[in-house]
């Protein structure tokens, strides 16, 4: 999979991420050896383009071409580069590249704020897609695959969440091993994890259905401490759960997450709200 859909300034002031639909010789140049040097399906990742703006959209005009370079999928990510992860996404305009992509027969995915199963049914049902990515909806909720294939919520307790958490330790400590490097490797992975985890508002107490993404948790009265402690925004809580499943941490230790999906450069925040 070729990304051309990472906004980050340190992705694209290298040429790669979003930066490569400003420049089309070069992505074809990629796409085009990539697909011939392998064996399996090469896909590419797009946004819209580098500005929302209807005009400057740019996604609809690569579609074409992108097959004809030999692309076998793109998925499409439904906010511009200067958007990042603010507003919402633009699905309409999937579905308008959807519909090119079903004329000439490549898939096409759509990608952007689903965390319910109505809201993957909803799509797909409206437009040609041949599925969507979920991306932060699995990190705030992993078992969104289950609500999408049951057509259900999960109030999920949170002794059954603790249980997921503790399997993916598991793998981890599988992976990297069980000394002292392969714990921490582990709880580094757990902690990012636990930066996203925190944002799950349980089903449960929702006044309103299906929950959103750019709803962000308003604060609640959790039904058990556990609950509570899962909700918690602060790395510190975030530890306290990786001690009960990976032991105490090293004398000193402290975490900031690398993730920063909301953070824009001054210039790109004034253009995104202009």
């Amino acid at each position: 999979d070729l990304n051309c859909g990472c906004p980050l300034d340190g992705v694209c002031s290298k040429g790669m991420g979003a930066e490569l639909l400003d420049r089309t010789k070069r992505l074809r140049e990629i796409v085009s050896v990539a697909s011939a040097s392998t064996s399996v399906p090469m896909t590419v990742k797009l946004r819209v383009g580098r500005h929302e703006d209807q005009e400057r959209r740019m996604a609809h005009t690569l579609i074409e071409p992108l097959k004809a370079w030999g692309a076998a999928a793109v998925t499409l990510h439904g906010r511009s580069r200067v958007q990042r992860y603010s507003r919402l996404a633009n699905w309409d305009y999937i579905g308008e590249c959807a519909q090119i992509g079903a004329r000439i027969n490549l898939p096409v995915i759509g990608n952007g704020d689903v965390l319910s199963w109505e809201d993957y049914h909803a799509h797909m049902e409206s437009s040609p897609l041949s599925t969507c990515m979920i991306a932060r909806g699995a990190l705030i909720k992993p078992w969104i695959f289950t609500e999408i294939k049951e057509k259900r919520y999960w109030d999920i307790r949170s002794s059954e969440r603790l249980e997921l958490m503790r399997n993916f330790c598991r793998f981890g400590l599988d992976h990297w091993g069980s000394d002292t490097l392969g714990v921490e490797r582990t709880r580094s992975f757990l902690l990012e994890w636990q930066a996203w985890t925190c944002r799950y508002v349980p089903v449960g107490l929702l006044e309103v259905l299906p929950p959103r993404m750019n709803h962000r948790n308003p604060g609640f009265i959790a039904r058990d401490d556990l609950e509570q402690l899962m909700s918690g925004t602060q790395a510190s809580d975030w530890i306290k759960i990786s001690e009960m499943l990976l032991g105490k941490v090293p004398e000193g230790f402290n975490f900031k997450p690398k993730h920063r999906s909301s953070e824009k450069s001054t210039s790109e925040a004034t253009q995104a709200e202009g």
